[in-house]
């Protein structure tokens, strides 16, 4: 027998922020890994209604001494263009970017998203530091 009443959908909660334990942060020992990428993590404080956000593969880490491009390898938590990730309004979103290595004499960078538009992302002078993991507001 089919019912006559199926019970509504109901969508999952959009996950603003996702959260990481901190002894699994404490644990990990960047000295220790042998990988050689740099890590970017975005905040990007929404206050409007209906925002959309992405990333070009054409977003760079780009040594101010050397002009040396640390290409764009992997994102999460936000899709490339010219998919639109939507975002909760009037929250704080955050996603990583990961880069390939800064040469190993760079002591600041600057992040460039370099699009053929108005409107990408553009951090000067990021002080270098030893883990190569970066906190970074977007504006």
């Amino acid at each position: 027998m089919i019912p006559l009443f199926a019970a509504p959908v109901q969508e999952p909660p959009v996950k603003t922020k996702p959260s990481v334990d901190i002894d699994t942060l404490q644990a990990i020992d960047a000295e220790t890994l042998e990988d050689s990428y740099v890590y970017v993590h975005c905040y990007f404080e929404n206050k409007h209604k209906d925002m959309l956000i992405r990333i070009w593969r054409t977003t760079y880490l780009v040594d101010r001494a050397s002009g040396a491009r640390s290409r764009l390898v992997h994102a999460e938590n936000i899709s490339f263009a010219p998919v639109w990730t939507q975002i909760p309004d009037g929250k704080t979103y955050s996603f990583l970017l990961i880069f390939s290595a800064l040469p190993k004499s760079c002591k600041l960078f600057d992040l460039i998203e370099d699009i053929p538009q108005a409107g990408g992302f553009f951090i000067e002078n990021i002080a270098r530091n030893q883990t190569d993991v970066y906190h970074i507001d977007l504006k």
